[in-house]
């Protein structure tokens, strides 16, 4: 009795369907590259200029995020990091969880805790007031001008 095995490169007549895996795998490696620089940059810009650590307070802050540059940095950082992180805990997910229905039970908990984040993040880096109109005085930061 003979058995052949069909070479593991023949040509199958199959849907052509997208390879999640290797796009996850390919957006790993460039988003952590990313990561690198915007981690860095952000470090380098609050560590470094000025009068370093000392220097951050709630005004640093608002100051920051009044700046659209440092409002777009801000949020490829935020997006970059929440999805990368969120790939890196499917891919765990994927290797260590054997039960089906616990893996997507998971996957779903990491989609929708990442989606949330991103949406809250995004949402108060674009909206971010120091000084809000009609704010309690007693409540505000003291560099406000408050009537």
């Amino acid at each position: 009795m003979t058995m052949t095995i069909e070479s593991p490169r023949a040509q199958t007549p199959a849907k052509k369907r997208t390879n999640w895996e290797k796009w996850g795998w390919i957006y790993m490696r460039v988003s952590g590259v990313l990561l690198i620089v915007l981690v860095f940059g952000h470090l380098f810009s609050n560590l470094m200029i000025g009068d370093g650590v000392h220097a951050i307070d709630f005004g640093f802050v608002g100051g920051k995020l009044a700046n659209p540059f440092w409002q777009v940095w801000d949020t490829l950082l935020l997006w970059l990091a929440l999805i990368h992180g969120a790939n890196g805990m499917r891919t765990i997910v994927n290797d260590y969880v054997s039960k089906p229905r616990v893996a997507k039970a998971f996957r779903v908990a990491l989609f929708l805790s990442a989606a949330l984040l991103i949406l809250l993040g995004t949402f108060v880096i674009y909206t971010f007031d120091p000084c809000p109109p009609g704010a309690d005085p007693a409540l505000v930061a003291s560099f406000c001008n408050t009537p």
